[in-house]
């Protein structure tokens, strides 16, 4: 899907608009908007399971314990 996205939106300034099928008209910047939002939420998600897994959320689930102060 992404590189069909970039295909699309190569060559237009962030303020474009076009029609959409779902939405009428949609712009270029309020695409990115909803990816980058998506992106955020599914990496929060990933965030959750792994605390329950392994009880280390954010930044610590990336150090070493025996690195930890």
């Amino acid at each position: 899907m992404v590189p069909r996205i970039e295909r699309h939106a190569a060559g237009h300034e962030i303020d474009h608009v076009t029609e959409h099928p779902q939405a009428s008209r949609c712009g270029l910047r309020r695409i990115y908007l909803h990816m980058i939002e998506e992106y955020a939420r599914h990496n929060g998600h990933a965030d959750l399971i792994r605390e329950r897994i392994g009880g280390r959320t954010g930044e610590q689930s990336q150090v070493p314990d025996n690195v930890r102060a």
